[in-house]
């Protein structure tokens, strides 16, 4: 005994935990593994020894199968292969079987953004949850990501800014919140869940929120809104195309979006259909 699939997980989750990870990282990872779980004990497979590479491609294409996409498919696997790693690592296998597992290739899709009328048409539905007018003015007015979003802390605010805290490679960042992003959190802080919990975006039971959560949760109003071909992540390109529209100087949109080099930033001068950058040192209001 010992050496279960089901018995591994909770000791990597553990793991996860005393390493740091996020809480919205340890929900996913707890998740992503559920199903292998549940994918293998129907293979009638428990001890992780007796798991073959071909079982995670079969894994793997099942659910490319059932229409999940290959980015999320793709993510999945990353939690596999991050456990089976920690398997060899703590001597529970000799060889890591994950390792020859490729993932499903993913096509790079253009990126979309919303018209003026289309995400003021996203806002007026969301005014109904302030939790998710508040999800959705953060976004559209700071362009930060939704991971930023989920394991955004009560004291990373302080009226006038909110503070991205470092993780993985991405260093700490200041980002300034204009009036509509300032009312919409003020609003949802008053009608927050009153709990001890230290993240800003929690449930009804005050557990914070995982991604996954966070995009099921706006996509409700997306859908309300009749723009379903839009996500969470259109907004963040929103931001980033209607600043540059605006004239906003590209090294200020490029530090406040997080991207990593200001190369990135300039991919979306031809979205906006703008030659090139702007000049102006203060972000719009959306």
């Amino acid at each position: 005994m010992g050496n279960t699939v089901l018995e591994l997980v909770p000791k990597f989750i553990t793991n996860l935990k005393e390493n740091g990870k996020s809480p919205s990282t340890i929900l996913a990872y707890r998740s992503d593994l559920d199903q292998l779980v549940e994918f293998l004990t129907k293979q009638n497979i428990s001890d992780i020894r007796d798991v073959k590479s071909e079982n995670l491609e079969v894994f793997r294409d099942a659910l490319l199968a059932q229409k999940f996409t290959p980015k999320t498919v793709s993510r999945k696997l990353n939690a596999v292969k991050t456990f089976f790693r920690w398997s060899v690592d703590n001597n529970y296998l000799s060889v890591d079987v994950s390792k020859s597992v490729t993932h499903p290739k993913v096509e790079a899709a253009t990126p979309k953004f919303l018209t003026p009328l289309e995400y003021r048409a996203l806002r007026d539905v969301a005014r109904t949850d302030a939790r998710i007018s508040a999800m959705v003015e953060l976004v559209l007015q700071t362009g930060i990501r939704i991971s930023e979003i989920a394991n955004l802390k009560i004291e990373n605010l302080d009226g006038t800014n909110l503070k991205i805290e470092s993780y993985a490679t991405q260093p700490e960042r200041i980002i300034p919140l204009n009036k509509p992003a300032k009312d919409a959190l003020d609003k949802y802080l008053q009608d927050r869940p009153k709990t001890d919990s230290k993240y800003v975006f929690i449930s009804k039971n005050g557990k914070p929120l995982a991604v996954r959560n966070i995009r099921a949760s706006v996509d409700r109003f997306v859908q309300k809104a009749e723009l379903s071909k839009y996500s969470i992540n259109d907004l963040r390109t929103t931001f980033v195309v209607e600043n540059i529209k605006a004239g906003v100087d590209l090294v200020l949109i490029s530090q406040v979006a997080g991207h990593k080099r200001i190369s990135t930033t300039e991919r979306y001068l031809e979205l906006a259909n703008i030659k090139e950058s702007g000049k102006k040192q203060a972000l719009i209001e959306l």
